[in-house]
């Protein structure tokens, strides 16, 4: 069965393994979660865009981050909720509902500047005859769609090697040169409350920035472990969760005209 091939519409989707006991905890965890990247992420958008004062190059780049974790969020997080009570067998998708999950999964972690990348990446795995069914994740990604055919899948492997390194290579490279440049502002400059507040910032930054860097690099290592499945889904939702909910206090709450205005936004819609 496993060398033969059958394009069916509907594919399986193994999901997290969440006992009846845990179900409820796990629904209110990641829909608080949820709720908060939400309201936070859109409240820093309108407030940026409601304030003249704030249309500045770094506030509208604090707009682009937030709008891309909103999206990111929305993309992952609503299926997930709905499969902590739904039982591991009958967890089923469209398989073109399946591409455009994984497309979007993409374009989350690349944005705009690598939209062509991502549509021959994902286009490599669709061109592919389809001999499985089932796909070893909680949702769709580029790996678990081409592991679904029986093809040789060797050109796939070696172009999403190649992305990956030019991907986490561009942003370690960007990453290590921006920190470069602060730290020699901050070694020539004397002032102690600013080179406090840069601290602070970078601290944070840094650490959701290695939380991304390794549960994603962490993904496409276990990807070619499947017995490690359990970990490997583990840590695709830690690198589509954790950074959306932090990214705008990080970015947004660091800085005191921010702060204000978007406490302010955040207890209004909470209440």
């Amino acid at each position: 069965m496993d060398n033969a091939t059958f394009n069916l519409d509907i594919l399986q989707l193994e999901g997290l393994n969440v006992s009846p006991e845990s179900s409820f905890p796990a629904f209110i965890l990641l829909l608080l979660i949820y709720v908060f990247i939400m309201v936070s992420n859109i409240g820093l958008v309108v407030l940026i865009f409601a304030d003249r004062s704030l249309h500045l190059p770094m506030y509208l780049l604090f707009c682009n981050m937030s709008i891309n974790d909103v999206f990111g969020a929305t993309t992952i997080i609503p299926p997930l909720l709905s499969d902590v009570f739904t039982p591991i067998t009958d967890r089923y998708i469209y398989y073109y509902e399946c591409v455009v999950q994984a497309f979007c999964g993409h374009i989350y972690a690349t944005w705009a500047v690598a939209l062509l990348m991502v549509v021959i990446l994902v286009g490599l795995s669709v061109r592919l005859s389809r001999c499985r069914w089932v796909i070893h994740n909680p949702f769709c990604d580029n790996a678990s769609l081409f592991k679904l055919s029986c093809e040789i899948v060797l050109i796939n492997n070696i172009y999403g090697l190649g992305y990956t390194v030019v991907l986490l290579g561009s942003s370690l490279g960007s990453v290590t040169l921006t920190y470069l440049r602060i730290a020699m502002v901050c070694l020539s400059s004397k002032n102690k409350a600013l080179n406090s507040k840069a601290l602070q910032t970078c601290a944070t930054h840094l650490a959701v920035y290695i939380i991304m860097f390794v549960s994603g690099s962490i993904i496409i290592i276990l990807h070619r472990f499947p017995d490690l499945s359990d970990h490997r889904k583990l840590a695709s939702i830690l690198f589509h969760v954790v950074p959306p909910a932090l990214n705008s206090v990080i970015y947004g709450l660091q800085i005191e005209a921010v702060r204000e205005k978007h406490l302010e936004i955040t207890v209004y819609f909470m209440l």
